[in-house]
């Protein structure tokens, strides 16, 4: 009665079991294969249908047409830019999944450190296992039971796939002949000779212990088909990322500790302890290697691939091209994405190696340069600042000056940027950033990138050296712990420029690099008291777009003078394109011919010129983005700037003295009510608010 009770118990327990693994036998898998709830496809398919699955939009980007996908622009820390970069490992996955010649290759990265190769690679990983652990994008294997019934295997009961082989790969190998399985697939589960078709465009023979003991099992059940899948389950991959399976990393190890098993893996004395037959290929260990957990349809990436020494290099050699691990003669077939990341010296030093070209071959080669747009590095100069609130060594509030960003941005980016004869670095910046640069236009940088492309050396391309995000992140530690930002609680713009000199000085090797970088370094100074300018004036003024209101003014002005509605009253009524409204103007041609003076137009055709390009601009950008409000125009901002100084209190200088000199009590309330302005529309904080009027001062970086 109680060994009922205990087999009843025991049958529950498995019918238990059984709801909630969802379906376990490969019946039942095939099945939900068939009618589309879980899937079947490669490494390759499985990226490329993530990728594809998201938006995609179509951008320009440094004059040429290019496409951004969704996927990398989601999450909290998402990646930024690299949109050659991205366009290129799309392009690399679709044609692998299309069963192109890229299926036999690896993707590699190469560029300078710290430029997100590998950033990028765990950004990928990370977004495949969320796609995985989706019901229908799950990965299973297979697992064979009771082997302890069988004569060999000892102690051992269940064996999983050591390469975690899908279920249909073994449903395709479940005869030795392949036409006896197809028509298996057919008769047994109803795919269609279309369907079967597919399925086999993605065959693989099992591995070799796999197909091993499937053998066994065929003689232990007289080749009965029921019986010999009575000793099969289906189990789920498991997806935890600490386990190293369908992501997995192998970083470059030094040259003593390395060794071919830590991708291979090796012969297991504990099975050995069990297993009779010499001859058992499951005498070998797989998943102590880094390959076998990510065979099932995984990523496997190899960071620094070029460290590695010779050996290693040798084993992807084979493993990249064959998609096989091999011991002993042994092989077993692995369905792998191979990503791999290296930095421009080890790489030339490969390269150098005349006996190693084989494994380049075998790669689809990426360079990846810096971010030189800095307008979204000022996305990645967040990343480096951080998004918590800062404290001081204290555990007092930290504040951030608001021109911190921008200054930050602008500095490594143009130490980015490459010398050139047709453009001057702001220019290139500002046209790499999408925005207007004078008279050159976005054909000029094109050219420019087009003939830095075309040099050999990788180093002298466009992006390709500079200060990276670690170099940054650097500075931004430097500008923490320095004893003014923590007496004054106030991480001050200007002092991130001393902090990124200091790091130019420890860790830039080069001689040549130095010295161009700090020449960038003065010309990111040159642009931060530019900004300062605007800032003074929208505090002097009280109002925090002060200076947009009158660009966007003489803007109005020139468009609206030559008007056939114009009065002798010189009013200008117009329909405002960003607001939609009515608004009314008077045309003031004193105001306008000043900045047109600032500016150096001397001659009334050089100010008509200029006014049909300013004019032709406006009727581009306002087609596509309805609040352009020409602020990334440095000279006009500079010139309006002035003349506004000017017009108000007898010149620029007369700010600087009144805000320098405020022994009368007149001085001293401008100066009261600039710094109320700052602290409360302006985001400024009291240390940063006096520094920045203080650097307005004074006649510091040569200006």
């Amino acid at each position: 009665m109680q060994e009922a009770f205990i087999a009843d118990h025991h049958r529950l327990q498995g019918e238990v079991k059984m709801a909630n693994n969802g379906n376990q036998t490969l019946h039942n898998h095939l099945v939900a294969v068939k009618e589309g709830k879980r899937c079947f496809e490669n490494a390759f398919q499985g990226v490329s249908r993530m990728i594809l699955e998201s938006d995609i939009e179509k951008i320009t980007v440094k004059g040429k047409t290019t496409y951004t996908f969704q996927i990398f622009n989601t999450g909290a820390k998402h990646i930024i830019g690299m949109y050659d970069e991205i366009n290129s490992f799309v392009s690399f996955v679709k044609d692998a999944a299309e069963n192109g010649s890229s299926k036999e290759m690896a993707f590699v990265l190469v560029g300078e450190p710290g430029n997100g190769k590998t950033f990028f690679v765990d950004f990928l990983c990370s977004k495949y296992r969320q796609f995985l652990s989706r019901d229908k994008n799950r990965k299973y294997t297979f697992r064979f039971n009771n082997l302890d019934k069988l004569n060999g295997y000892g102690k051992i009961s269940s064996v999983e796939s050591q390469t975690f082989e899908d279920p249909m790969i073994l449903a395709m190998n479940i005869f030795d002949d392949l036409q006896e399985s197809k028509n298996y697939l057919a008769e047994k589960i109803g795919f269609t000779d279309q369907e079967i078709e597919v399925l086999y465009e993605n065959y693989r023979p099992l591995g070799a212990c796999s197909g091993y003991i499937w053998n066994s099992i065929r003689n232990y059940a007289g080749g009965n088909t029921e019986k010999m899948l009575d000793l099969i389950d289906i189990t789920q991959v498991p997806l935890t990322e600490s386990l190293g399976t369908v992501t997995g990393k192998y970083p470059a190890k030094d040259k003593i500790t390395s060794s071919a098993v830590d991708l291979h893996g090796e012969e297991s004395i504990q099975r050995l302890l069990h297993i009779t037959d010499t001859n058992n290929p499951y005498r070998f260990d797989l998943r102590r290697g880094a390959l076998a957990r990510v065979a099932g349809g995984g990523i496997h990436f190899s960071d620094e691939i070029f460290k590695n020494k010779k050996d290693l290099v040798q084993v992807y050699l084979g493993v990249i091209q064959n998609r096989n691990i091999e011991i002993d003669g042994f092989k077993w077939p692995i369905d792998t994405l191979i990503i791999a990341t290296s930095n421009n010296s080890e790489f030339n030093r490969f390269l150098a190696e005349k006996e190693e070209a084989p494994i380049v071959d075998r790669c689809r080669i990426c360079y990846v340069s810096h971010n030189t747009d800095y307008k979204l590095q000022e996305d990645l100069t967040s990343y480096a600042i951080g998004s918590d609130t800062k404290t001081t060594l204290n555990k007092e509030s930290l504040h951030k000056d608001p021109n911190l960003n921008y200054s930050a941005s602008v500095a490594v980016v143009l130490s980015r940027l490459p010398n050139s004869e047709k453009l001057t670095a702001i220019e290139t910046m500002k046209l790499a950033a999408g925005e207007v640069a004078g008279e050159k236009s976005i054909k000029t940088l094109s050219e420019v990138i087009d003939t830095l492309n075309h040099d050999p050396d990788i180093t002298k391309r466009f992006g390709q050296k500079g200060l990276g995000q670690r170099n940054l992140g650097r500075a931004v530690q430097l500008l923490i712990e320095s004893s003014e930002t923590n007496e004054g609680r106030c991480m001050f713009a200007y002092d991130i420029f001393k902090t990124l000199e200091r790091v130019i000085l420890d860790y830039v090797t080069d001689a040549n690099d130095r010295v161009k970088f700090l020449e960038d370094l003065k010309t990111a100074k040159g642009m931060y008291r530019e900004r300062v300018m605007t800032e003074m004036f929208n505090a002097y003024m009280d109002e925090p777009l002060a200076i947009r209101k009158d660009v966007m003014n003489y803007v109005n002005m020139i468009i609206g003078i030559d008007a056939e509605n114009l009065g002798p009253d010189k009013m200008w009524k117009y329909k405002d394109p960003q607001s939609g409204e009515l608004q009314a103007m008077r045309i003031d041609e004193r105001y306008i011919k000043s900045i047109e003076e600032r500016l150096g137009l001397k001659t009334q055709e050089k100010r008509e010129t200029f006014r049909t390009s300013i004019r032709k601009i406006y009727g581009q950008k306002i087609s596509v983005d309805s609040n352009y409000d020409f602020m990334d125009n440095l000279e006009l901002i500079k010139a309006v700037t002035d003349v506004r100084l000017k017009s108000d209190i007898a010149g620029a200088g007369s700010l600087i003295g009144a805000l320098a000199n405020r022994t009368n009590e007149e001085n001293q309330k401008l100066y009261d009510r600039m710094i109320d302005t700052m602290l409360t529309k302006l985001n400024y904080c009291k240390t940063c608010a006096q520094k920045t009027i203080e650097y307005f001062c004074t006649q510091e970086d040569g200006q």
